[in-house]
């Protein structure tokens, strides 16, 4: 596969590249360009980072872990590494500076990726820094100094020699295993149903750098524009199967703002910008915390084989653990959700607040009109094989009064929707109680109690 980018400004052109190269490991191991470094090598730590813009995208700077990131994903795109930061004449960016003068750096190790992660976040005006820096770890600086960094630089003026715009690559060719619309990539598909799809490769990245799979062939899904678009009607939004969590928060957040909140804490940034939402129901996991929220929503998930299309309600698409209802050629192209009240709340318990698999993720829809419930829809991904919902509770509240005396006498329905297992992240026990217990939580926000679990106050 031939693979042409901008590397810190420079045009590299390469010629049958292995497509399950990684960034990191062709810097490392092809340039000599160390600054780049090799963590967990599986995009938890953020050691790796680098940044990495798209012409087609306004050029805005995105954040990436470069040790799951495929050389074939960089095609007309600019990386920039922590050797690029720095002007031409040696000038320190903001961030450089700030890094020095707040002592945001002992053993280094770690402060490249910092580095790339909090010019990304400089460049693009962020200042949320608990968030845009939630995807690197440092283990002997601690974050205070490095927060004080980010926000002392966030004082000065962006970099100009970063803001020149990212050339158009408009002679890069069209390719099987690189389409560039829907269109193409059914036809390919159709004719490789046993390919690999990849579009962030947050998830298949890790079967290759941990389970060393041969994944060949590999169709890249990134050049897909189409597949990346969000729109919006009267009654609905229109998600692509390619658009990063990122933009779905965006999207999704003015219209559900729980959703929204969730996804703050979905991963990392770095891995947001490159996780698509296909990907994260596509791969079926019965941990994905998408799916819980689209099932609550009603969405609709639309599957494209070469022509032809149908479209479910997300809900039947898993079947069993592994198994989703998608035939060999068949891919996810669009997800569409039903404008409606925001009456839904998510909640996603884990360990660690930030970048951690849910050990139960819920999400809860309940329209109640005159005290009595007339709708629910209750839905979630860590208590079954499958993103799962919640029927017999659902039919236990529908029809009765909306109070606490109607969720106490549904704890019996509990038992008959789920079995959950014990694993490394939760007992069963502990799943069930808390499955009930966030339904008690979402009565009484819906009161207007105080459930934030983020602060504890004597």
């Amino acid at each position: 596969m031939d693979i042409t980018f901008l590397l810190n400004g420079e045009t590299v052109d390469l010629s049958d590249v292995n497509p399950t190269t990684t960034l990191l490991q062709w810097l490392r191991d092809q340039r000599a360009m160390t600054g780049t470094k090799e963590g967990c090598n599986e995009g938890d730590c953020g050691a790796c980072s680098v940044i990495v813009q798209d012409a087609d995208t306004g050029g805005e700077m995105k954040a990436l872990n470069a040790c799951i990131l495929f050389l074939p994903q960089l095609q007309g795109k600019s990386v920039r590494t922590v050797e690029g930061i720095a002007a031409s004449d040696g000038s320190l960016h903001p961030v450089q500076k700030a890094m020095v003068d707040c002592h945001g750096s002992q053993c280094g190790f770690c402060t490249p990726g910092f580095v790339t992660a909090m010019v990304a976040g400089h460049q693009n005006g962020a200042t949320d820094w608990d968030d845009q820096l939630a995807g690197n770890l440092c283990r002997c600086t601690g974050y205070a100094p490095i927060i004080r960094a980010a926000e002392q630089a966030a004082t000065e003026p962006t970099a100009e020699w970063l803001n020149e715009p990212i050339p158009q690559f408009t002679d890069l060719p069209s390719h099987a295993m690189q389409p560039t619309t829907s269109d193409e990539l059914a036809t390919a598909y159709l004719a490789n149903p046993d390919a690999t799809l990849v579009a962030g490769a947050t998830d298949v990245g890790l079967w290759v750098t941990k389970g060393l799979h041969d994944l060949d062939p590999v169709i890249f899904l990134g050049r897909c524009t189409d597949l990346k678009e969000i729109t919006e009607t009267d009654t609905q939004l229109h998600f692509g199967a390619g658009v990063n969590m990122n933009e779905m928060r965006a999207a999704i957040t003015p219209h559900f703002a729980s959703y929204g909140e969730m996804l703050r804490r979905y991963a990392s940034n770095q891995i947001r910008n490159a996780a698509t939402l296909g990907g994260n129901i596509a791969n079926g996991s019965p941990i994905g915390d998408n799916p819980p929220a689209l099932i609550a929503l009603n969405a609709q998930v639309q599957l494209r084989r070469g022509d032809e299309r149908r479209t479910m309600p997300i809900e039947d698409f898993f079947i069993e653990y592994g198994k989703q209802d998608r035939q060999p050629g068949e891919f996810v192209e669009r997800i569409s959700v039903p404008k409606q009240p925001d009456r839904l709340k998510v909640y996603k318990l884990s360990k660690r607040f930030d970048q951690d698999i849910s050990a139960v993720l819920a999400a809860f829809n309940v329209t109640v009109e005159d005290g009595v419930v007339t709708e629910a829809r209750i839905a979630f991904g860590g208590m079954a094989g499958i993103p799962k919902r919640a029927a017999h509770v659902e039919n236990a509240l529908r029809g009765q009064p909306w109070t606490e005396t109607i969720i106490a006498a549904a704890r019996p329905a509990w038992d008959q929707d789920f079995t959950p297992l014990s694993d490394m992240r939760a007992s069963a026990a502990y799943r069930i109680d808390t499955a009930r217990n966030m339904l008690t939580r979402y009565f009484l926000e819906d009161q207007g109690a105080a459930t934030s679990v983020l602060e504890v106050a004597s």
